[in-house]
């Protein structure tokens, strides 16, 4: 599940902030596991967030990303994807919001939010 925050104009979330909350939504509508989002901001220059999800199967990952790219592009904005061929790891690259999604093993394996547990907030979803 997701919790929102009260905004009385859409026009008063940031871009980064907005994105989020697309991709969030899109991976908690479909079933994704174990949503976690870091705030990088003021830590790196490569974005000012993370998002890292899991999906039960390749198929799942795939199904993921299509419908991230899907509702990230209906409201406007541009993404570019790696990985989807196999969709073990599906990296997509969102303006300011970088988002992994993985099979559960792969996610094990590469453990990104070890790697960035100790520069960045992170909030599981």
């Amino acid at each position: 599940m997701v919790v929102k925050a009260a905004v009385n104009n859409i026009n008063d979330i940031k871009d980064d902030d907005r994105i989020v909350e697309i991709v969030t939504k899109t991976l908690d509508d479909n079933k994704a596991e174990d949503v976690v989002v870091m705030d990088l901001k003021g830590k790196t220059s490569i974005a000012s967030y993370m998002v890292i999800a899991s999906g039960t199967s390749q198929r799942h990952v795939a199904s993921l990303a299509e419908k991230v790219q899907e509702n990230l592009k209906k409201a406007g904005y541009k993404s570019t994807v790696e990985g989807a061929e196999k969709a073990d790891w599906v990296l997509i690259d969102a303006f300011d919001v970088i988002v992994h999604l993985f099979k559960p093993e792969v996610r094990d394996f590469y453990s990104i939010e070890k790697m960035w547990s100790s520069v960045a907030e992170i909030r599981k979803i």
